[in-house]
């Protein structure tokens, strides 16, 4: 295998001016990771780069996943199979499939293979004598967890910040928390890392980070805020929404509710009660994601 697994990485900070900024004397620039490839955006090729390197040294030729019917990361994974001329597998929690599903559609556009499991089988999905099973079936496959987190996904999301001009903080989404662990193990101790958690109750996720990233361990110069879920993963109030909407009139920036439209939001909150000393160089990380519009409209949500 012969292939070589790049894209253009472009690194385009966006500031954005706002009197709101102006006068709290404080710069926010948005790394834009969702104009990375047309298809394959953000935080998941971040992701999936060295587990791509590491599939080829391994001699595996398909690629196989987790995820829910909706999922960004079987989008961008399928995305990737027909970039890189692979084949890929996704492991669907069912239990069954709706073909009118844009990612669904999108997916077997692809040429991806979705195997629709229940959801007690789904469960199963980190359990290693089920991933020996799905590996003894697929003798090709290098299989990547749902989300796509684990420590080769922490290598892209550590690049990520060497591209970065100063900054002071360095915020993100954070879902299964890779990219937040990438971005501590990145970064000096001088940069505040936050990750604002889009789903609720994720104060687990504090040791899940700790497992990821070594500096996480030992340093205090990070934190995951969980207090701005907005409901819950995959939920979101109307006033999120109107936010995301007027960033993208006004400022250009387009969002989803789901993951760097939360962030935004939290991130334009917490600028209004002062949690930034004046001054503050502000880095946010859009994840890309906005495929994920499509399908809150085909469900009606937007």
């Amino acid at each position: 295998m012969s292939i070589s697994f790049n894209i253009n990485e472009n690194n385009y900070i966006q500031q954005i001016d706002t009197m709101f900024l102006k006068k709290r004397n404080i710069y926010l620039g948005v790394k834009r990771d969702d104009l990375l490839h047309p298809l394959i955006s953000g935080n998941k090729w971040r992701k999936l780069k060295y587990n791509l390197a590491h599939m080829k040294k391994l001699k595996k030729t398909e690629l196989l996943t987790f995820g829910g019917a909706f999922s960004n990361h079987i989008h961008a994974c399928a995305a990737a199979g027909k970039e890189f001329n692979l084949t890929t597998h996704a492991i669907v929690r069912g239990p069954e499939l709706d073909h009118n599903n844009p990612t669904i559609q999108f997916a077997k556009q692809c040429g991806m293979q979705l195997h629709v499991v229940n959801r007690l089988e789904y469960r199963l999905r980190n359990d290693q004598d089920y991933l020996n099973s799905l590996q003894t079936r697929f003798p090709n496959a290098y299989i990547i967890p749902e989300g796509g987190t684990n420590s080769y996904a922490l290598l892209g999301c550590e690049e990520l910040v060497q591209s970065l001009p100063a900054h002071d903080y360095l915020i993100c989404p954070t879902g299964s928390g890779g990219t937040l662990a990438g971005l501590i193990e990145g970064s000096e101790t001088a940069t505040q890392v936050i990750g604002i958690a889009v789903l609720k109750q994720a104060e687990y996720l504090k040791d899940e980070i700790c497992k990821l990233s070594n500096k996480a361990n030992s340093q205090n110069n990070w934190q995951l805020l969980t207090d701005f879920h907005g409901g819950g993963y995959g939920k979101f109030t109307p006033e999120l929404w109107r936010f995301c909407q007027d960033m993208n009139i006004n400022h250009n920036l387009p969002l989803e509710p789901i993951y760097s439209g939360k962030m935004m939001y939290a991130l334009f909150q917490l600028i209004e009660q002062d949690y930034f000393p004046e001054g503050s160089k502000i880095i946010a990380v859009h994840t890309g994601g906005m495929q994920g519009l499509d399908g809150l409209k085909y469900r009606g949500l937007i």
